[in-house]
């Protein structure tokens, strides 16, 4: 029998009909002061990840479910996939899977949910293929760009930006510093 590929899947990632046992599994959490309508609405606008998720070069939305994305891979080079949404709960999750065939085959879901006064636990769940297998993730976590690690950060920039409306960073800026004397 035939799977309607609009059919909600709703069981854990970890046990849906189309998990595959070998993807590498993380999952990763982070309070943010602000309410989760408003940050579900900035995370689906994809075209804002990138502002945020420093391993993204570029997301390209083709419609509405469907988008192109390019993120930055090991020993400077860069990898991209086709993903589209599979379940979107508005102010509350939303979902996407690879395409089949894709370099990476991952999929995931975006989670808001209300913490009261304190605001909305954000939690994401990713699930991936590493390219060559073993190998491929360990470069990729030699190198800081296994999802795992990348997924911790991004979320804490994701609190950064809805919270204090920018992104700490330790880098000097240039111009900050020729305005206080320090560059001529």
């Amino acid at each position: 029998m035939e799977q309607d590929e609009n059919v909600r899947d709703d069981a854990p990632i970890t046990s849906a009909k189309n998990s595959k046992p070998s993807r590498a599994l993380s999952a990763e959490s982070v309070t943010i002061a602000r309410p989760a309508s408003e940050l579900y609405v900035f995370w689906r606008r994809l075209e804002n990840l990138p502002t945020f998720m420093e391993n993204i070069e570029a997301i390209e939305t083709i419609d509405d479910r469907r988008s192109r994305w390019t993120v930055k891979a090991p020993a400077g080079k860069t990898v991209s996939w086709e993903s589209v949404i599979t379940d979107d709960c508005p102010g509350e999750s939303l979902s996407w899977q690879s395409v089949e065939g894709s370099e990476i085959e991952n999929s995931g879901k975006i989670e808001f949910r209300d913490a009261g006064r304190r605001g909305t636990v954000v939690r994401a769940v990713i699930a991936y293929e590493p390219p060559a297998g073993f190998v491929g993730k360990l470069a990729a976590k030699l190198f800081q760009r296994e999802p795992r690690i990348q997924s911790r950060r991004d979320l804490r920039r994701f609190k950064q930006l809805m919270e204090a409306g920018e992104i700490s960073t330790s880098a000097r800026n240039p111009e900050m510093a020729a305005r206080e004397g320090e560059i001529e």
